[in-house]
């Protein structure tokens, strides 16, 4: 299970780099799904997602086939990081 920290983090930078108004991090449950009927991300979103992991934590998501399942929810997406994170 990751780390509480990185996961307050990641709500944190999502609700200020994504702009997203009228939500706030503690909103954000560790297993709401970030996109469609939970937190109602789409497709662009994703892309700057991709990035704001890259700039924020150094790890790249290369691909949509390990994008797709890693941008789930606020766990995937921490366990992912944690994972490339290592050495």
């Amino acid at each position: 299970m990751a780390d509480p920290q990185l996961k307050a983090k990641l709500k944190q930078i999502l609700v200020k780099e994504l702009n997203l108004q009228d939500v706030r991090p503690e909103d954000i449950t560790d297993e709401m799904p970030l996109f469609g009927n939970g937190l109602g991300l789409d497709s662009l979103d994703a892309v700057e997602m991709v990035v704001l992991v890259q700039k924020h934590f150094g790890v790249e998501i290369k691909d949509m086939n390990v994008g797709r399942p890693v941008l789930q929810t606020i766990n995937t997406l921490a366990d992912f990081i944690e994972k490339q994170a290592k050495p």
